[in-house]
């Protein structure tokens, strides 16, 4: 199996996997400089760089890259021991740089209106890919989108079982109505979306998962939803608004501090929203 091949394959699926290669070599070793392992998420693995201790240690150091998202370089001796250990008679040193691969961020937009052009430009030169959705054919356009990777028209129940959503999904509800975000928002919450952020006051916010709450979705359901969404930058205009979404996309991305606005951790444990949800 061709290890790039692999890594390219598990980046669609939406799957981590870290990617081993030996890049220092001195005197004698079991494989040689620019041997690759590729290490899947499930445990499994592609390729080889010599088996033995070295590669186990690799396997665990791996893991831990996925986990953290940081590369690591580890340094190994192949002493006499290590070399008797493993039938392997090398005694030379070698360094594996051990890096996370990770899939490339997906932003699902859901609404197609001025704050959902601007968010769509600006994620996309973030990194993003872009999916929009609308239940209105006429603003659901390619036109309106030019640099989406998809724009879907079609009712939110429908389209959504259909989008391919994970880990390394972002979703921002912006639809035309409280009556649409909160089905959006009743569909978001039950995916494993790294970020989820809807549009509104926090009035609106608290109004709409009161309302989720009646009909039997947990309150620690909505741990990941950023709402109001952004950060707070003073942004008015739509286009401030999409820079100030891209932008706490971006720091929930790169594991960045802010100073999120979650409802399940701060706004609703206050006093005042207690008061508001009864």
């Amino acid at each position: 199996m061709d290890v790039f091949e692999e890594l390219v394959t598990l980046r669609r699926k939406g799957q981590k996997c870290a990617l081993a290669t030996i890049v220092g070599v001195r005197g004698s070793i079991p494989s040689y400089p620019g041997a690759r392992i590729l290490i899947r998420e499930d445990g499994s693995i592609a390729g080889t760089i010599g088996g033995g201790c070295v590669e186990a240690e690799v396997w665990s150091a791996a893991r831990e890259v996925m986990d953290t998202e940081k590369p690591r370089r580890l340094s190994f001796n192949l002493g006499q021991d290590a070399a008797y250990d493993n039938g392997l008679i090398c005694g030379g040193q070698l360094d594996v740089y051990v890096e996370p691969i990770l899939p490339l961020p997906s932003a699902f937009i859901f609404g197609a209106g001025h704050i959902s052009r601007s968010l769509a430009r600006v994620a996309e030169l973030a990194g993003f890919r872009v999916t929009v959705v609308d239940d209105r054919e006429q603003f659901a356009t390619r036109e309106r989108f030019p640099d989406a990777d998809q724009v879907l028209s079609g009712e939110y129940e429908s389209v959504f079982p259909g989008l391919e959503i994970n880990e390394s999904s972002y979703i921002i509800i912006v639809t035309r109505g409280h009556r649409d975000d909160m089905r959006v928002l009743k569909l978001a919450v039950s995916t494993p979306a790294r970020y989820i952020a809807m549009v509104g006051s926090k009035r609106k916010v608290i109004g709409i998962i009161k309302e989720l709450e009646q009909e039997g979705i947990p309150r620690a359901a909505f741990e990941n939803l950023h709402a109001p969404m952004g950060l707070d930058v003073g942004a008015v205009t739509p286009e401030e608004i999409a820079i100030s979404v891209a932008a706490e996309m971006i720091a929930v991305r790169r594991g960045a501090a802010s100073d999120w606005r979650s409802l399940s951790l701060s706004l609703m444990a206050s006093a005042s929203t207690r008061a508001l949800l009864k």
